[in-house]
């Protein structure tokens, strides 16, 4: 029998430590939600974010930045990639990474066919259920299937596998609807080109999940996911390059009342990362009369909502300032997400990856995703996903 001195009890040691722990996670989060409904009311002059207006050459392919784009999403499955279509996917990559380095984010429409993108939603809601029993009965440990997210409450962060294994509550097997999804996103749109236009086919797969945010869910307040870090050279400061670029997919119609993502673009600078950490009053009118610096870059930056149609995308510059808005529907939101390292960056990103351990220590890179997904587009099978697949639990 375990036992203890003075009386203690070991089990109940435990429990009453994880008592604390939830109690003082519940004061924290009632300063940040009441701090996220403070922001709300700074935030007065947000805009729907828009497709920018992209053409190629030749080809007579158009995006949307001031409605070029349109609103919805095709409403057929994608064929596989040609060499046509690769070559203007190379030049809008080359035009939305010039957006992404002066913005610091950019809107893609039509990534993801309705079918693939209703498809996968049903995948990961499953997904979802099995995952929280799997964890309720201890088979495996919420950090396995759950990244951590701020405002846990009615919103989670569920990690996604590849291939086959860790896939129950999926339909088991193989995890096909996940690798069409990829293929259609890193292959059969612009965003495997405009990442591999930034970072290089080098770039590691750094984050493999999807944002869930259900009927309740609070604002989250605004935050960078990894901080601005400046290189030095001979001494010398100089600008540091992007860390992370994100990419954000609509699994449904993302309206206003579902608790859209709100960016505030040209945050992903040294400068206004300094004036983002100052949150004390300055007491000087031309600072905006005794706000903070902090509160006076949410009020007077415009800021962007991402209202996207089903199956558009959002790549973002992880140092952009944003947030999760509160979801006041009667739906759940799911965004599909990955992000991709870049790899002159050997250190830490400054924040905890939302990968699958498995998937994330084999340091998978875009170039042998994307070849990997163009073989499965021509029937040819995915030998690099399927090898990731058995390392799944």
């Amino acid at each position: 029998m375990v036992g203890s001195t003075n009386g203690y009890d070991q089990g109940g040691g435990v429990a009453a430590y994880a008592a604390a722990t939830d109690l003082l996670y519940e004061e924290q989060e009632k300063l940040i939600v009441q701090r996220g409904i403070i922001e709300e009311s700074l935030v007065t002059n947000a805009t729907p974010l828009l497709a920018p207006t992209i053409k190629v050459r030749g080809v007579g392919k158009a995006g949307g930045f001031g409605g070029g784009g349109g609103g919805s999403n095709n409403k057929s499955s994608k064929s596989a990639s040609s060499s046509s279509s690769s070559s203007s996917y190379k030049a809008e990559g080359k035009a939305y990474s010039n957006i992404l380095l002066t913005e610091g984010l950019v809107r893609i429409d039509n990534i993801l066919s309705t079918d693939t993108a209703n498809q996968l939603r049903h995948y990961l809601y499953a997904l979802r259920s099995q995952s929280e029993i799997d964890v309720q009965c201890g088979k495996v440990q919420p950090i396995q299937r759950f990244a951590d997210v701020l405002l846990k409450r009615n919103r989670c962060d569920l990690t996604i596998p590849l291939g086959s294994g860790g896939s129950s509550g999926g339909g088991g097997g193989k995890n096909e609807i996940v690798t069409m999804a990829l293929m259609e996103s890193l292959v059969q749109s612009p965003i495997g080109a405009t990442i591999s236009s930034l970072f290089g086919k080098d770039a590691t797969l750094h984050e493999f999940s999807c944002l869930m945010s259900d009927s309740g869910s609070q604002r989250q307040v605004f935050h960078p996911d990894t901080p601005f870090v400046e290189n030095g050279k001979n001494g010398e400061e100089e600008e540091a390059e992007a860390v992370l670029y994100t990419c954000f997919i609509a699994l449904q119609d993302v309206t206003m009342d579902m608790g859209p993502t709100t960016w505030l673009p040209r945050t992903h600078t040294k400068e206004m990362h300094e004036r983002f950490k100052v949150s004390t009053t300055t007491g000087n009118e031309e600072d905006g009369g005794g706000s903070s610096p902090k509160d006076n870059l949410i009020k007077n930056q415009p800021a962007v909502l991402g209202l996207l149609p089903q199956g558009s995308c959002v790549i973002f510059d992880s140092r952009v300032i944003h947030c999760g808005t509160a979801n006041r529907s009667n739906d759940s939101r799911a965004l599909f997400y990955f992000s991709f390292k870049n790899p002159k960056v050997l250190r830490y990103t400054g924040n905890p990856a939302s990968i699958r351990k498995e998937l994330g220590d084999a340091k998978v890179t875009l170039g042998s995703l994307m070849e990997d997904l163009i073989s499965f587009g021509r029937g040819k099978g995915s030998p690099l996903i399927d090898r990731l697949g058995s390392l799944m639990t």
